[in-house]
């Protein structure tokens, strides 16, 4: 997990629990602003925080809104947020998660796509072997992207494997993913276009008529992100409702010392033991196809 952990606050399965960072010094840090983008910028493999082990349900998310940014479960009408199991797929079906250092910028509309960014760091599906653990810090290399369009708003989807996975070597763009692992990459466009219509949404829909870009354009995306972000953590660009607070970052107006950051996790609920899942998560949607 080069060096990361996490300290678990409040009870899992509940609306205050809370997951925090901290460095390899045990020093607290926001998984959005501290820890770096790339893990090797001259391979470019750039590091994934993994919200979403594959197979679970739970909406989880950095929390942008909050400082230090833990990973929380999404909310929607005072309830924890699961996503649908729409047949024949069971929760996620990758381990999901985000770039650091990354921000879709909602003021910046996308030559490609038409549509302004979504407000969050850029999302990541990583399609090895391994489950991994929730708040995991891995590296990974970039094979191509998604661009969804979620309600209007561009929301890139990343593809990439764990550079750890005994076949990452075999990958090294995304026909790589459409030969050695086939019908992947048509399940993940399904998955995405249909993922809320068991909530009473309207299909997504996609830009490049779902067509998946390859390496160097995904790559681009990424680095644009980057640059947003930078903007965003040294006040250039007002980020509206965004934490920037980490702990990091010398040049950043937002940087705050390690007594101030103790106390944000202080100040989290302690501790306890896991809610139970709702039972109706494990229900099985069946949508006809369009």
């Amino acid at each position: 997990m080069a060096g990361y952990s996490v300290e678990e606050r409040g009870c899992p399965h509940s609306l205050d629990y809370r997951l925090f960072f901290k460095n390899d010094k045990g020093q607290y840090i926001s998984p959005f602003h501290d820890i770096p983008i790339y893990a090797d910028a001259g391979k470019d493999v750039f590091n994934m925080v993994v919200e979403i082990p594959r197979w679970t349900n739970a909406k989880m998310e950095i929390a942008t809104k909050d400082p230090l940014n833990p990973i929380k479960q999404d909310v929607k009408k005072g309830k924890l947020r699961y996503v649908a199991n729409v047949f024949p797929h069971k929760g996620y079906i990758w381990n999901y998660g985000a770039i650091p250092q990354t921000w879709e910028d909602p003021s910046h509309k996308d030559k490609n796509t038409g549509c302004c960014g979504d407000n969050d760091p850029i999302d990541v599906c990583e399609i090895g072997s391994k489950v991994c653990g929730r708040g995991e810090v891995i590296q990974v290399k970039v094979l191509g992207t998604l661009a969804l369009i979620d309600e209007g708003e561009t929301d890139w989807k990343i593809i990439a494997i764990n550079t750890e996975d005994p076949e990452a070597a075999n990958f090294n763009n995304i026909d790589d993913v459409r030969k050695l692992k086939p019908g992947y990459l048509e399940a993940t466009v399904d998955w995405f276009r249909r993922y809320k219509v068991p909530d009473g949404k309207p299909e997504n829909q996609f830009a490049f008529n779902g067509e998946f870009k390859d390496k160097q354009f995904a790559t681009d995306v990424i680095k644009s992100t980057h640059d947003f972000w930078k903007s965003l953590v040294t006040k250039k660009t007002d980020g509206g409702e965004i934490c920037c607070t980490n702990t990091t970052l010398a040049d950043s107006p937002f940087c705050c010392d390690q007594a101030s950051a103790a106390a944000i996790v202080k100040a989290a609920p302690a501790c306890g033991d896991a809610n139970p899942i709702p039972t109706e998560v494990d229900k099985w949607f069946y949508c006809q196809a369009k």
